[in-house]
């Protein structure tokens, strides 16, 4: 069994940051890609950013490449987002998830096998 808990979100400026952690429970931490995606009122969820097993190889959506880090660590069996310089576009619930499938750091949502409940972020003009 794979859980999956974000936390992080909130209520911020537009320009502000936040940083949004997944923890998550599996036996075996290492051997997942991790991503994390969100989804906006209307719109259908997204890619945001994967991070492969071993933190080395890393892919981000062209919308937030610059101002958005994935990182992970497994020891703490913890991947993070760093948001920077946010927008109000940016405004959604953020959802993170495990791939045991995927040999990279996948943007297919197919790819991923666990999701968490998701934290709203929301940036205000």
């Amino acid at each position: 069994q794979v859980q999956l808990e974000e936390s992080g979100g909130g209520l911020v400026q537009a320009g502000g940051s936040l940083r949004l952690s997944c923890a998550v429970s599996v036996r075996t931490f290492s051997g997942y890609a991790l991503g994390w995606f969100r989804q906006a009122p209307g719109k259908e969820r997204e890619f945001v950013a994967a991070v492969t097993w071993s933190g080395r190889g890393t892919n981000y959506a062209d919308s937030v490449k610059g101002r958005f880090t994935i990182s992970r660590d497994n020891a703490k069996n913890t991947v993070y987002l760093q948001i920077n310089s946010l927008k109000p576009d940016d405004t959604a619930v953020y959802y993170c998830a495990a791939s045991l499938r995927a040999t990279y750091a996948s943007a297919t949502y197919y790819d991923y096998d666990y999701w968490g409940q998701g934290t709203q972020v929301t940036v205000s003009s």
